[in-house]
């Protein structure tokens, strides 16, 4: 089941955009049909397959460096207090400007090329990950810090095996929602400026009113978006296997 229902929503949700484009009588240009996607997608395989190269290399790279820069700054707001009053309200500052509105700087002084993809990335993916971590870091279970603290562990000892691994489940979740954003950030980057990447191939597309390429182009990001996340989900699953999950529909009334 968990391969099949997949596939039966998928199928669900093309036999209702064919609904709707037959039912609509509506044009090419404005929504085409799934096989003239699937057809167009077919004809240009080698074209989608080159400007994903790009885009999906925006997006490890832009998750890469956003988790990095992420965690260390949680730690840093973390353990120097100094360090939280400045860079706390820089963070939360920062969030209140539309990212997206930050993309035609971007391009202008890091150029066309992959870098202002990456760091457009790396700036939707920052927050999630510097919150989630720091959120984490701050509500280690006292019981456990007393322990530490009469054993006599120092402040290292005390990061490193227990502060640390407590705060992985909230990081797993910022990862998650990182991983479900980053793919907004390298588009949204081709889209402003670029030559290479499946935003710019969007763009041209529809310029050129070749709607369905268009199309077959975005479900081709969606498919990289979907299977992005689940990879990292599982493989954060794997790496924690302590982490236990529960089933809310299983409480009682």
């Amino acid at each position: 089941m968990r391969v099949l229902r997949p596939l039966v929503i998928f199928a669900g949700l093309l036999l209702l955009w064919q609904a709707v484009a037959a039912a609509f009588d509506l044009p090419r240009f404005i929504l085409p049909q799934p096989w003239e996607v699937a057809q167009a997608g077919w004809a240009n395989a080698g074209l989608l397959a080159h400007h994903a190269r790009f885009t999906v290399a925006e997006i490890l790279m832009g998750l890469a460096l956003g988790t990095t820069l992420g965690c260390l700054t949680a730690l840093t707001m973390a353990y120097f207090r100094p360090a939280r009053r400045w860079l706390l309200p820089v963070l939360v500052t920062s969030q209140a400007i539309p990212v997206f509105a930050l993309a035609p700087m971007l391009v202008l002084w890091l150029g066309f090329g992959m870098a202002s993809k990456v760091a457009m990335a790396m700036l939707i993916i920052y927050f999630p990950v510097t919150a989630a971590f720091f959120d984490g870091l701050r509500r280690t279970e006292p019981g456990w810090l007393d322990l530490a603290h009469s054993m006599g562990a120092s402040r290292r000892a005390t990061l490193i095996r227990i502060r640390i691994p407590a705060a992985l489940p909230a990081l797993t979740s910022g990862l998650r929602v990182a991983t479900a954003v980053a793919p907004i950030g390298a588009v949204v980057g081709e889209w402003v400026g670029a030559s290479a990447g499946l935003g710019y191939l969007m763009l041209h597309a529809n310029a050129r009113t070749q709607q369905p390429l268009m199309f077959a182009a975005l479900l081709t990001l969606a498919v990289i978006a979907v299977a992005l996340y689940f990879a990292m989900d599982a493989a954060l699953r794997r790496a924690l296997p302590w982490q236990a999950e529960t089933d809310p529909t299983t409480d009682r009334a």
